[in-house]
């Protein structure tokens, strides 16, 4: 009987701290602000509504930007092979909560932690009348098309 108890003890706990505690390769990652770097310049990350973070969907590695225009570089600088499958999130200009990248929108003359200008919204709405507004993929182009 002591021996059925110990086996159905090391089963339950066995149970609970693998499978339902595992959490997404590409889940969003806490940043610490005014404390982690950014993977590409270096800096100190404290802007909370231009932040963003690529994650290899392949490792869950992920990697934290200043700026969405360090990541685009980065991802070219080091020639990352996994950027098209990256997911890519950034902090909401308004709200600074994450959104993904690829669905946001993008306003073009902003003050930005490296300046290159571009910050997301989940929303069209949120951008103010008379800005211009981009994709990503037209962020990615202008991006490159600035360098640095």
């Amino acid at each position: 009987m002591r021996l059925f108890f110990l086996l159905l003890l090391s089963t339950f706990t066995l149970l609970t701290t693998t499978g339902c505690d595992k959490q997404s390769k590409t889940q969003i990652h806490e940043v610490h602000f005014d404390r982690d770097m950014c993977a590409r310049c270096a800096m100190v990350i404290s802007d909370r509504k231009n932040t963003a973070q690529a994650i290899n969907p392949a490792t869950g590695k992920y990697y934290l930007f200043d700026d969405i225009g360090c990541m685009v570089l980065w991802f070219d600088d080091e020639k990352i092979p996994w950027k098209d499958k990256a997911v890519i999130w950034v902090t909401d200009a308004k709200t600074g909560k994450w959104i993904d990248a690829r669905k946001a929108f993008y306003d073009t003359e902003n003050i930005t932690p490296m300046a290159y200008g571009f910050s997301a919204h989940a929303s069209k709405d949120d951008i103010a009348k008379g800005q211009e507004i981009v994709d990503y993929d037209e962020v990615v182009k202008r991006v490159r098309a600035i360098g640095r």
